[in-house]
C-alpha cells in the first residue's frame, strides 16, 4: 500500500489522504486516470502515458491541474517517497470540487489531482506468467467512448467480478458480432495456428493501451507476423496462444478461455518472448 499520497498540492500520509465529498470524480465519475509501471526504480513509458492523459483530458474538456513538467515531478516524488523499486504509480485528475450539478462548473473551479504509488512483487508476477491465467467472456456493457481512460469503471468492475466468480483472472468483452473487444483492464491478443499475432484495431471499441503500443513496437522490431483486426471468441478457442497486455500485467499469457484450454494449456513461446523483451522497447525514466 502507498505510504504517501499527493492530493491537490500536498504530500500526505496515505491514511489521511482525502478529497472533498463534492469532488466531481466522486459525484459523476467526471475524471480520468493513468497507471505507469515502475521497474527497477524507473517509471516506464511516462511520456506515452502523459500523452494519453492529455488526450483524455482534452476529450472531456478538463484542464491540466498543473504543468506537465510539474506532473512529472510529482510522479517521481511519489515513487521516491513510497520507496517503490518495482510497482505502479497512479494519477487521477477530475474536474474538481463544485456543487452537484450536471453542467460543467465555472472556469474558476480548479481540477483535482491525486497521485499514489505502491510496490508489487516481480517474483509473484513471473510465477503467474509461468503458469498463465484464465479469462472469462462477458457481454460488452460499456459506453462507446472506451478510448477515453475515465474513472467510470463500474462496467469493468462487474465484468471482472463475473470472471472472478467463474474461475478467471480477467474478463474478455464480447461485442454483438461475437468478437473480443478487450479485457476488463487489459488489451486482448491471440496467436493463430499459422503463427500470426492478432489484436483488435485501437480505433474502434478499445483503449489504445500503452503496453499494447510497446508490444507493437516489438512485433515490428522482431519482424513477427501481425494482423490488426477483430477476432472472434471461437478463434480464441482455436488459437495457438493467447495473452493480455497492460501496465499492471505486462505481457501475461492466457491458458484458458471460458474453461477451454488454449493451445497446449501452457504459456506460449511468443507471449513469453515478448514478455522477456518488453523493457528493451520501453522509455525508462529514473524516478
Amino acid at each position: 500500500m502507498s505510504r504517501i499520497a499527493y492530493v491537490n498540492g500536498q504530500y500526505v500520509r496515505h491514511g489521511d489522504a482525502a478529497v472533498h465529498v463534492e469532488d466531481r470524480g466522486y459525484q459523476f465519475a467526471d475524471g480520468v486516470y493513468e497507471v505507469c509501471e515502475v521497474w527497477q526504480g524507473k517509471i516506464v513509458d511516462m511520456p506515452r502515458h502523459l500523452d494519453r492523459l492529455s488526450r483524455s483530458l482534452g476529450e472531456l474538456q478538463i484542464d491540466w491541474p498543473m504543468s506537465r513538467n510539474a506532473v512529472e515531478f510529482v510522479l517521481r516524488q511519489v515513487v521516491r517517497r513510497n520507496l517503490v523499486k518495482n510497482g505502479l504509480v497512479y494519477i487521477q485528475v477530475t474536474r474538481g470540487v463544485a456543487k452537484r450539478d450536471h453542467f460543467f462548473p465555472s472556469d474558476d473551479v480548479a481540477p483535482s489531482i491525486v497521485v499514489t504509488a505502491k510496490s508489487t512483487s516481480p517474483a509473484a508476477a513471473e510465477a503467474q506468467a509461468e503458469k498463465g491465467i484464465s479469462v472469462v467472456s462477458y457481454p460488452e456493457n460499456r459506453w462507446p467512448r472506451v478510448d477515453i481512460k475515465t474513472v467510470a469503471l463500474l462496467p469493468n468492475v462487474l465484468a471482472k467480478q463475473h470472471a472472478k466468480e467463474n474461475g478467471g483472472k480477467e474478463a474478455w468483452y464480447i461485442d454483438t458480432e461475437g468478437n473480443v473487444t478487450e479485457g476488463g483492464s487489459t488489451n486482448a491478443w491471440i496467436v493463430t495456428k499459422d503463427g500470426a499475432l492478432v489484436t483488435r484495431p485501437a480505433e474502434n471499441g478499445i483503449l489504445r493501451g500503452i503496453t499494447r503500443a510497446v508490444v507493437l513496437d516489438l512485433v515490428k522490431r522482431e519482424d513477427l507476423t501481425f494482423e490488426e483486426r477483430p477476432f472472434s471468441l471461437q478463434e480464441a478457442f482455436e488459437a495457438k496462444e493467447a495473452f493480455v497486455t497492460a501496465a499492471s500485467t505486462l505481457v501475461m499469457p492466457v491458458t484458458r478461455v471460458d474453461g477451454r484450454i488454449v493451445g497446449n494449456g501452457h504459456p506460449g513461446s511468443v507471449a513469453l518472448r515478448l514478455r522477456e523483451l518488453f523493457h528493451t522497447a520501453t522509455d525508462l525514466q529514473t524516478a
